[in-house]
């Protein structure tokens, strides 16, 4: 049996990335894995969607401009070099336990890889900081490489960890995924699809949830973009049981 601490996505706000993480003892003082961490009792899994803040007001405490404004070239860079620092941070963390420390490709970081899709939100505020056509900055080809080798899923036995749902149509982010509304929907509209694709439990992001974590009763899942609300998920698995999650509770920090 294991400790499985996931995190929600992250959407470059890392101060509060790690704040979670020293929460659950699995980053030291120095920013290195803790003990359990490095020997693989404890397990770390962030769900994805590392870039792009998710709003104005997160951009202008990032860059620390009052206003910022996502056409001024001048913002960009500051919004992408702020984020690199991270990004470079984060990628020593996992390199020193990496059989330990798992990060899922969300959409926003297949975004920065693949820029045919420009990003935004329902606001009108676009993600251009890490695409060159809109005046942004290339990512550095060492974390682009880096973020090519994030796996899409993360299984172990019947439980599964996905950036959307257990749909595979939704782990790949093309033309009929930025189409298909259902990506948001699905934990309400069809929460019978984890049963249905045969897992014991299943865990998503992608879909902030205002309320803290959400953790259905009558579901096997947990919808976990809930870090804005300080929480993270928190599981005990034994892959060997036909009933693989022995605990789960969503952690406040």
């Amino acid at each position: 049996m294991r400790k499985f601490l996931a995190f929600g996505d992250v959407h470059a706000d890392f101060d509060t990335l790690w704040a979670a993480l020293r929460a659950a003892s699995c980053v030291d003082g120095s920013g290195q894995p803790t003990p359990p961490v490095l020997a693989g009792l404890y397990q770390v899994i962030l769900i994805g969607d590392l870039v792009h803040p998710k709003n104005e007001r997160e951009y202008s405490r990032l860059t620390g401009v009052p206003r910022f404004d996502p056409r001024n070239p001048d913002h960009l860079f500051l919004a992408a070099r702020e984020q690199v620092k991270h990004l470079e941070r984060l990628k020593a963390y996992q390199a020193a336990a990496p059989h330990a420390i798992h990060i899922i490709l969300g959409n926003h970081d297949d975004a920065v890889l693949n820029t045919s899709y420009m990003l935004g939100t329902s606001g009108g505020l676009i993600h251009a900081e890490f695409d060159p056509e809109h005046g942004g900055l290339h990512l550095p080809d060492h974390l682009a490489a880096w973020m090519r080798t994030f796996p899409r899923e993360i299984r172990v036995g019947g439980v599964q960890f996905a950036h959307v749902s257990p749909l595979p149509a939704h782990a790949y982010y093309d033309d009929l995924f930025y189409a298909d509304h259902s990506s948001k929907r699905w934990y309400k509209q069809s929460p019978e699809y984890v049963q249905m694709a045969g897992l014991a439990f299943g865990v998503y992001g992608h879909t902030q949830m205002e309320g803290g974590i959400l953790l259905p009763e009558e579901h096997p899942f947990a919808m976990i973009d809930a870090l804005q609300s300080r929480e993270y998920l928190e599981l005990m698995l034994d892959p060997t049981q036909d009933h693989p999650v022995q605990n789960v509770r969503a952690a406040p920090f």
